[in-house]
């Protein structure tokens, strides 16, 4: 179960992805802790790059120490950037 700053994080990386694929939003939107980056947002190996890109950019953290296969669900990304932005 997401911490308040977890589901502000998490809400934040579905607006990045409802801009990747905006006919999809309300799936999106609806989108748990537990969707899969591929199985459920259908994020390939470009859509990951490119939501890396804006993440950085975003929320002010680097991702040089995980590489795109350690994150499976949303949950693994918010969890990763709230730990980096202590």
């Amino acid at each position: 179960m997401f911490t308040d700053k977890e589901k502000q994080i998490g809400d934040r990386l579905k607006e990045i992805l409802v801009l990747q694929n905006p006919g999809d939003a309300e799936r999106i939107r609806a989108g748990g802790e537990d969707s899969g980056l591929a199985d459920y947002f259908g994020l390939n190996s470009v859509g990951m790059i490119y939501m890396i890109i804006v993440i950085e950019s975003e929320f002010g953290i680097t991702f040089d120490d995980v590489g795109m296969n350690d994150f499976q669900t949303l949950g693994d990304v918010v969890r990763y950037i709230e730990k980096r932005q202590k």
